[in-house]
């Protein structure tokens, strides 16, 4: 649904973009990084740290110093990933100060190190943002992202908020959670991209910015919405395709529906066409949650063209659809460079038909599309 019938909502198209630019992202950082996954030909390998997408890096990883930053430095940004996970996944440690006796978790007093595989990681996540931006301009044309890196920036720029550099990794509720940085998001590091943001933090700005308007008028986060609600009917979906259906991981829709679930939207039961499986009904409230959806979309897109210009919003809008076509992998200009490397876990899995029509950043990893 969107402002302009017919057509993909704004903040789909900026989604799907920025989910194409992240998938290849990784794709590049898991072929050189050394790693351990479940999946492909790493799974169970003893070499590396446990592999994670680029949230992990644009929001913490670069700006943790080889010499280590107090944690009270980059709390906010500890709230909005997964400081936890990194430390399992081997990527940093948290120790006290020198001399310092206090270890109480996420006191001012401790300090972040990255290990000798995050200094790695970060040394080759570090080009990779400018590298794919590259690999745009020769694909798509120069002009066309140049145009669209334009856009993006007047749209940013007339944000007061300070905005991290990618989504946070969602809560329970799934909500954007921007209150959990505290209000402070450290400057990028010298050397990093803090002159010259790349196309993704323009399009994850972009995006949260929409999400806190969307989300202030609604009682369901926008990722729960466009993925999972989206799709539902109240003659039953099967839960088996809704992963499909939604172009997010089955641990995301898992997240989605028990959370739509215990809100009263949805109802689970068997499959009555078959002898195994089961399906998700959307409740009169869930469909009352789901025209609400569609209709705060509209609002909120319209709010948008009295706020920055009509004319504003309607090039940006035009340049993403040049991007996402039609939004399938058939038509889709986008999945041109999502073919993944052979040895990479995404060869493993089946071949997305649909990229997600809002990031599903998790705490496993903060993979766009739950995985």
């Amino acid at each position: 649904m969107s402002a302009v019938p017919g057509r993909l909502a704004l903040p789909t198209l900026l989604s799907q973009v920025l989910v194409a630019f992240t998938i290849e992202f990784d794709n590049e950082a898991e072929h050189r990084i050394a790693h351990r996954t479940s999946r492909g030909p790493a799974a169970g390998s003893p070499r590396g740290p446990w592999l994670v997408s680029q949230a992990m890096w644009a929001n913490f990883m670069q700006f943790i110093d080889a010499d280590g930053m107090r944690l009270s430095e980059v709390e906010g940004l500890a709230r909005i990933t997964n400081l936890a996970g990194m430390q399992r996944w081997g990527y940093v440690v948290v120790e006290p100060v020198p001399s310092d006796e206090e270890t109480e978790s996420l006191r001012p007093d401790l300090v972040v190190r990255p290990t000798r595989a995050g200094r790695k990681a970060q040394g080759i996540w570090q080009p990779l943002a400018d590298e794919i931006e590259q690999r745009w301009q020769g694909r798509f044309g120069q002009e066309q992202i140049g145009r669209l890196r334009q856009s993006l920036q007047v749209l940013v720029d007339q944000c007061d908020a300070e905005l991290p550099q990618y989504l946070p990794v969602v809560s329970v509720h799934m909500f954007a959670g921007l209150e959990r940085l505290n209000g402070r998001v450290p400057v990028v590091p010298r050397g990093g991209t803090g002159a010259r943001p790349d196309l993704s933090v323009l399009l994850a700005k972009a995006l949260l910015m929409f999400t806190v308007d969307f989300e202030r008028e609604s009682n369901l986060s926008l990722p729960t919405s466009a993925n999972a609600l989206r799709v539902l009917d109240e003659t039953g979906v099967r839960i088996r395709d809704l992963p499909r259906l939604a172009g997010v991981s089955k641990e995301a829709i898992a997240m989605s529906v028990g959370l739509l679930r215990r809100l009263g939207c949805v109802v689970v039961e068997p499959d009555p066409t078959a002898s195994r499986g089961k399906v998700v009904l959307l409740t009169p409230k869930g469909r009352r949650a789901q025209d609400k959806y569609r209709r705060v979309l509209i609002q909120t897109e319209e709010q948008w063209q009295a706020r920055f210009g009509e004319d504003q919003i309607g090039k940006l809008r035009e340049l993403l659809e040049r991007l996402v076509g039609d939004a399938t992998a058939q038509q889709s200009p986008l999945f041109e460079g999502l073919r993944p490397y052979p040895d990479g876990w995404r060869a493993a899995v089946r071949k997305p038909e649909t990229l997600p029509h809002y990031p599903m950043v998790l705490h496993r990893g903060g993979f766009p599309d739950g995985s």
